[in-house]
C-alpha cells in the first residue's frame, strides 16, 4: 500500500515536490511502525481485561513497546503486522492533502499523533473486545444491533484519515495561486504515468486489506467473495466516475478514473463481507457522485486538497458505512457478525438498526478524528511552524528543503536545465563556473 501512495501522490503533485511527497511516504511507514510499536497498539488493543474493569475508549497501558511479555503469544506478532499496514495507510492519507505546502516538522508531528492517538483510539471502540462501538464486543454489546458493521475499515481507517486530511486542508489554506478571483486554477502533477501505477498497485495491495481481514485461512469461503465485492466495487467506481466526468461537460481523463476506482474501493471496505455482488456494483456507482460532489464542493469553499484525499477517503469512507446500513445481506450478515438476526440492511428487510448504528458510527468517528486533528493543527499554525515561506513554496520543496532536484533532465556543457512546476527554464553560467538555476514560479 506504501509504494502504491508514493507513486500516486508523486505523479500528482508538480515536479519540484517530487522528493518532499517521497520522503513523507518513507517515513509514514517508517516512523508508522515505530509509533504503533511503542503506544499506537497498547491504545488499541491494550488489555487484558477483566469482564468489569473494560475500558470502552481506549485500550490498557499494560504492553507499551511490547513490554509486557504475557501478552505476546499466539497470533500476536501477525495481528501486529497487520495492523501496522492499516495505521500506516491512516497517515498517509494526509500527506497528499498538504502536498506542496506542509512544513516538514508540522509532518514528523502529525504523522505521530496520527498513528500514535487519533487512530488507535477509533481501532479500539470499532475492532478491540472491549470497544463501545466494536461488534466484537460479545456477548454485551452497547450500541445494539451487531455493533458496528466496519469490515476493513471504511470509518475506522478512511474517515479517520480523510478527517484530518481535511482538516489540515482547511488551516493550511489553498497553495499559492490555487483559487484565483474566486476561480479553481487547475495544477496538474508532473506525471499521470506514476499515478496510473499507484492506483493499480493500491488496487492489487486493497485485496491484502479486504479479503485478508477474515483473518483466518478456514474462512476462505468469505476472503473469496470479500475479493469479488471489492474489484465490482473498484470497477464501477472508475468507470463511472469517468462517466459522470464526461457528462459535465469534461474531456474523458485518467485522473477522474483513478480517483474514481479508489472511491470504489474505499466505499466498498466495510460493506465488503456481508453484501451481495450486485450490491457491491451499486456501492461503487454510487461513489461516483458522493466523490465528484464532495470534491466540487471543497474547490466552491477554496479548500485546497491536491490529491482529492478527503473525498475520496472521508465523504467515500462515510458513504461505505452507511452501505452497510441500506444492502448487508441476513444470511450473509449472520455469518460473519449475527448475534442479532435483525441487523441487516434496509433495503434488504432489516429493521433499522443497523442502519442507526451505522449512522451513529459516521457521526463520532467523523467528530473525533475532525476534532482531534483541529486541535492539532490549530496548535502547529499558532506555533508558526505548519506551513512553509512563499519563497520555500514557489521555488519548490525539493530544492529549498531536500538537497535539491529529484530530477536531472539534461546537463550539456556550461548550461543546466531543470524542470520549474510546469516549465522548463535554462541558464548559462559563466565560463569556467558551476552552471546555476533561476527558479521562479511555475
Amino acid at each position: 500500500m506504501q509504494a502504491g501512495f508514493a507513486l500516486l501522490e508523486t505523479g500528482s503533485v508538480r515536479a519540484k515536490n517530487t522528493k518532499n511527497i517521497l520522503l513523507k511516504n518513507t517515513l509514514d511507514a517508517c516512523l508508522g511502525a515505530l509509533v504503533w510499536w511503542l503506544v499506537g497498539f497498547s491504545f488499541a488493543y491494550g488489555g487484558p481485561y477483566e469482564q468489569d474493569d473494560r475500558n470502552v475508549f481506549i485500550g490498557g497501558g499494560t504492553n507499551f513497546a511490547m513490554g509486557d511479555h504475557a501478552q505476546i503469544n499466539g497470533s500476536f506478532y501477525a495481528t501486529w503486522m497487520f495492523q501496522w499496514a492499516f495505521a500506516a495507510t491512516a497517515g498517509t492519507i494526509v500527506s497528499g492533502a498538504v502536498a506542496e505546502r506542509c512544513d516538514f516538522r508540522a509532518y514528523l508531528v502529525y504523522t505521530c499523533f496520527i498513528t500514535g492517538f487519533t487512530y488507535p483510539v477509533v481501532v479500539h471502540w470499532g475492532w478491540s473486545s472491549e470497544g463501545w462501538l466494536s461488534a466484537f464486543r460479545a456477548p454485551d454489546r452497547i450500541v445494539g444491533g451487531n455493533g458496528l458493521i466496519d469490515f476493513a475499515g471504511s470509518g475506522i481507517v478512511h474517515m479517520v484519515g480523510g478527517g484530518a486530511a481535511l482538516t489540515a486542508a482547511f488551516f493550511l489554506g489553498p497553495r499559492i495561486g490555487r483559487f484565483v478571483d474566486g476561480k479553481c486554477v487547475e495544477m496538474p502533477g508532473h506525471s499521470t504515468v506514476l499515478s496510473a501505477l499507484g492506483t493499480f498497485i493500491l488496487w492489487f495491495g486493497w485485496y491484502g486489506f479486504n479479503p485478508c481481514s477474515t483473518l483466518a485461512i478456514e474462512y476462505m469461503d468469505t476472503a473469496q467473495r470479500v475479493a469479488v465485492t471489492t474489484t465490482l466495487s473498484a470497477a464501477a467506481g472508475g468507470a463511472f466516475t469517468l462517466s459522470l466526468h464526461v457528462l459535465l461537460g469534461n474531456p474523458p481523463d485518467v485522473a477522474p478514473a483513478l480517483n474514481g476506482i479508489l472511491a470504489g474501493l474505499v466505499s466498498i471496505t466495510a460493506a465488503c463481507p456481508v453484501v451481495q455482488p450486485w450490491a457491491a456494483v451499486i456501492i461503487g456507482m454510487l461513489a461516483a457522485p458522493v466523490y465528484i460532489a464532495s470534491s466540487l464542493a471543497l474547490k466552491r469553499l477554496e479548500i485546497d486538497d491536491p490529491l482529492d484525499a478527503a473525498p475520496v477517503h472521508f465523504f467515500c469512507g462515510m458513504w461505505g458505512v452507511l452501505a452497510v446500513g441500506l444492502f448487508a445481506d441476513k444470511e450473509l450478515t449472520a455469518g460473519a457478525y449475527g448475534t442479532y438476526l435483525e441487523g441487516y440492511g434496509v433495503f434488504m428487510g432489516g429493521d433499522g438498526v443497523q442502519l442507526g448504528v451505522q449512522m451513529l458510527a459516521v457521526v463520532v468517528i467523523g467528530a473525533w478524528s475532525c476534532t482531534t486533528s483541529a486541535l492539532m493543527f490549530a496548535a502547529l499554525k499558532y506555533a508558526n511552524i505548519l506551513r512553509v515561506s512563499i519563497d520555500d513554496e514557489v521555488t519548490g520543496l525539493d530544492m529549498t528543503h531536500h538537497g535539491g532536484s529529484a530530477y536531472t533532465f539534461s546537463k550539456e556543457g556550461t548550461q543546466s536545465k531543470v524542470l520549474v512546476g510546469n516549465s522548463y527554464q535554462v541558464n548559462p553560467a559563466p565560463e569556467g563556473e558551476s552552471p546555476t538555476v533561476k527558479l521562479s514560479a511555475p
